[in-house]
């Protein structure tokens, strides 16, 4: 029998040879035999890993004096680090240096944990990003509580597979601007959008799908908002655009499965460019709201190469109340160019005029003694005159043609004037602008003998500003004193 003396001596045998053995190869072998000549750890298994030290970046970082090389598991980022004392920064195990202001998101991740932050700086009611930092979202979240972007950047790698979800509430809601980009935004039963910025703010959306919403929401008072290509589908109700100095909306694409108002404008905004895209515009939909009183542009919009296609014309475009003209959908502020809605710029701006009386009557136009006569503008009282395609011109005086486009522009002035002397004589007739004649296009017409009818044409040419007008005058060169009689008179300006 082996006394526990004898025991004893054998461990210290057993341990003296390990020892020897260890100190003569400098080796560690776990779960083999013989280890790799070239290790010092030799860990094998095939059924088991190897688990480092696990911790939070918060705990990571509270490593005091971490040595070169120390190696740990975060497990917010879900990721391995190594410290670099020479950079006296924790980096991924890939050896490239972490981005800076930078969090990632990814599906399962406990949103109460990842963004601990953000949720206290919204007091437990709404997740306040830290401004100028980069969340990446990373598969498909479902956020519970509203996000304030704060001038933060959201961004997904996919717009198809990285997706962010809510089912009530609104889903971005705050006061300042910010970047979402390459995401699926989905909010059945709740808004995407409640954002109301300034003047000093940006808020940009593009490369996203907004889809099954039930509202897209409000985008307000923003110096800048910029869309760039947006899919929007299955939306219950659209957005509406409120107070903005410059929105750019470029390649929008609107499928008929959305329905309310898809896109809406209400307030002041200096500029409004929409280009490229398509809006097709659902049985009992707007497309385009631009109807509500009040809706001003301090400088231009253009509405440009946008697709409306629909079972619906007329519901293509929500016009405005006041200031658009018989047959089209906008005030002078905008330049239209889409297929599907009527074009309107002032590069189309026209108007005619043509006053008409019956065989043997007509407007009469008395002269002084005088001969050259006084110069007389052919239209007062309340002549027998058809205005007719005013787009961009009105009248406020009879026979006048006033100019309402935005911006100066070269027009073409033709006609024709049919007069009844008095008694044989020599007649000027001219073209004016703003009451003053355009001298260089007069023309002269005359009667043989009394009750002759004199027909002459009318053609000029000028530049027109904004409430420019158009008139015609008549002078008696020659001839005995009396009124002509005016039965017929056309102006067209285009």
């Amino acid at each position: 029998m082996v006394n526990k003396y004898t025991q004893r001596q054998h461990k210290i045998l057993v341990l003296f040879f390990f020892l020897l053995s260890f100190l003569g190869n400098a080796q560690i072998g776990i779960g083999t035999v013989t280890p790799a000549a070239s290790s010092i750890l030799d860990i094998t298994s095939n059924t088991q890993g190897l688990l480092t030290p696990r911790m939070t970046t918060a705990q990571k970082n509270a490593i005091v004096t971490p040595v070169d090389g120390l190696m740990v598991y975060d497990t917010d980022f879900k990721l391995f680090y190594s410290y670099i004392s020479s950079s006296s920064s924790w980096v991924p195990m890939s050896g490239a240096l972490p981005r800076l202001n930078f969090k990632r998101i990814r599906a399962g991740d406990n949103l109460a944990t990842v963004l601990a932050t953000e949720l206290a700086a919204g007091g437990g009611a709404k997740y306040v990003l830290t401004s100028n930092t980069l969340y990446e979202i990373n598969g498909q979240i479902v956020f519970n509580f509203p996000i304030d972007l704060n001038s933060a950047y959201l961004d997904g790698l996919d717009a198809n597979e990285d997706i962010i979800v809510k089912t009530s509430g609104n889903l971005f809601d705050g006061t300042t601007g910010g970047s979402i980009r390459n995401l699926t935004i989905t909010t059945p039963g709740a808004t995407v959008f409640n954002l109301s910025g300034t003047a000093g703010q940006t808020f940009l959306l593009r490369d996203c799908i907004i889809a099954n919403s039930n509202s897209i929401g409000t985008i307000s008072g923003f110096g800048l908002a910029f869309l760039s290509i947006v899919n929007f589908s299955g939306n219950t109700n659209g957005i509406t655009y409120n107070n903005i100095g410059q929105l750019l909306l470029s390649n929008q694409a609107w499928f008929s499965n959305n329905s309310g108002t898809y896109e809406k404008f209400t307030g002041t905004f200096n500029l409004i460019e929409k280009q490229g895209g398509f809006s097709n515009v659902n049985t009992g939909a707007f497309g385009f709201d631009v109807s509500t009183t009040g809706l001003t542009i301090t400088s231009d919009a253009v509405l440009e190469s946008v697709v409306y296609t629909g079972p619906t014309p007329a519901n293509y475009v929500k016009p405005y109340t006041t200031g658009s003209y018989t047959g089209y959908n906008f005030n002078n502020s905008w330049n239209v160019r889409s297929a599907g809605i009527p074009t309107e710029t002032d590069a189309n701006a026209t108007g005619d005029f043509a006053m008409d009386y019956a065989v043997g009557s007509g407007l009469g136009v008395a002269f002084n003694n005088s001969n050259p006569s006084d110069i007389v503008k052919v239209g007062s009282g309340t002549p027998s005159t058809t205005y007719s395609n005013l787009f961009r011109f009105s009248t406020d005086s009879p026979n006048r043609l006033r100019y309402t486009g935005k911006k100066k522009r070269i027009f073409q002035i033709s006609g024709s004037i049919s007069f009844q002397v008095p008694a044989a004589g020599t007649y000027i007739v001219y073209i004016a602008k703003n009451g003053t004649l355009l001298s260089q296009y007069k023309i002269y017409g005359k009667g043989a003998s009394t009750n002759d009818i004199v027909v002459l044409p009318l053609n000029a040419t000028t530049e027109m500003l904004t409430n420019d007008y158009i008139e015609v005058y008549a002078q008696r060169y020659t001839g005995s004193n009396g009124s002509i009689v005016v039965p017929n008179m056309t102006i067209t300006i285009k």
